[in-house]
């Protein structure tokens, strides 16, 4: 690991934003799942939740790459998405056409926010949008009536990334410091952080460089069956 890669992956990982995320509500479409964690990463979004289509998914296996940056947590339905990120005190702005509908920008994305995308063509679904605290909307000025799911949310998280920047945000690191520990050990070493979880195996420790402190040691623990376990 090189000096500049060391630094490049603790300066991302000091500007996640753990209250701020995304909801797909049946998004079915691979290049639109992969846009939406590319989008996810570049504000800064440590967790996408995703909900099951009702048809599955039109794609086998994950999104290799971007991926890597973001945790994708997989719902079996929405009510279930937006249950556990209330729980964690968000906001779930749901972007939708209705009555009730107001201009994306201005809502707060500074409190603990989720943003609720519906599926192609379809939208958001009569149960997400039944949940969500507000409904929200992108300005058309042209002929076609909406955008695509994943460009339109590349609109409205820019819009949450720069609330987020005047509001000093992404100054200092906010995430829980086991998760901040875990995420950077699995961002150094993702083959062997694998390993770990399929062993039930604690991640060995870093040192200031993000090598393993003493590699020869920890390995010789693995095959002696005393290295520290962790149920994962």
């Amino acid at each position: 690991m090189t000096p500049e890669r060391t630094a490049k992956l603790i300066q991302t990982l000091n500007r996640r934003q753990p209250d701020l995320t995304l909801i797909t509500d049946q998004v079915h479409k691979p290049r639109n799942i992969a846009a939406l964690i590319r989008t996810c990463d570049a504000v800064g979004i440590p967790r996408i939740h995703t909900v099951t289509p009702k048809e599955g998914y039109g794609f086998k296996g994950t999104t290799r790459g971007s991926d890597r940056w973001v945790k994708t947590q997989n719902h079996s339905s929405v009510t279930e998405a937006v249950a556990g990120a209330k729980a964690q005190g968000m906001k779930i702005y749901a972007a939708h056409f209705s009555d009730r509908a107001i201009d994306y920008r201005d809502v707060d994305f500074t409190v603990p926010s989720a943003l609720l995308m519906g599926a192609e063509k379809f939208g958001v679904s009569d149960e997400g949008a039944a949940l969500a605290d507000e409904h929200i909307l992108i300005p058309m000025m042209g002929m076609v009536g909406s955008l695509n799911v994943s460009t339109a949310a590349g609109i409205i998280l820019v819009e949450a990334q720069n609330q987020r920047l005047k509001a000093g945000m992404y100054e200092a690191s906010r995430l829980d410091p086991q998760e901040y520990k875990d995420t950077l050990f699995e961002w150094s070493f993702p083959e062997l952080a694998d390993f770990c979880h399929k062993q039930g195996l604690e991640y060995p420790p870093l040192d200031e460089l993000l090598a393993l402190t003493d590699a020869p040691a920890w390995y010789q623990a693995v095959r002696d069956e005393s290295a520290p376990k962790r149920q994962w």
